[in-house]
């Protein structure tokens, strides 16, 4: 998921056995919201090793040194990394090998411009029996 708020509701509501997870580049784009330009690039080389332990205490144990040095600057950015940390788990749970390549959703948000791309110039198609 790239954030929405209800869609791992939804998703689980209809897929019961589905695993959620949640997009860290957007999840750290989010971030950004809250932070200044001129922190940035120290925010992200703070957050790095967090998505980036080897297992889901690591994780948390990397994440207390973050809110430790941000916290007090920056409580939002901490609070919407707690909200999101049920979606941001099941990342944690895959080969390195493998969260490189689902760390974003830009495969899948690729796949859905295509589409629409697809249906909005289908202009040689003037109504929908075509």
């Amino acid at each position: 998921c790239d954030g929405l708020k209800g869609l791992p509701e939804a998703i689980n509501t209809t897929w019961e056995q589905a695993v959620v997870q949640q997009c860290i580049v957007h999840l750290i784009r989010n971030s950004f919201r809250y932070a200044g330009r001129q922190h940035r690039d120290a925010i992200v080389k703070a957050l790095r090793p967090v998505y980036t332990a080897p297992s889901e205490q690591a994780a948390k144990d990397r994440f207390e040194e973050f809110a430790a040095e941000w916290g007090g600057r920056y409580p939002a950015i901490i609070q919407l990394w707690k909200s999101g940390w049920a979606e941001f788990v099941p990342f944690l749970e895959y080969d390195v090998e493998i969260r490189r390549v689902i760390c974003t959703t830009n495969a899948i948000e690729s796949i859905n411009a295509r589409y629409r791309r697809a249906v909005r110039a289908r202009g040689h198609f003037p109504n929908e029996q075509a």
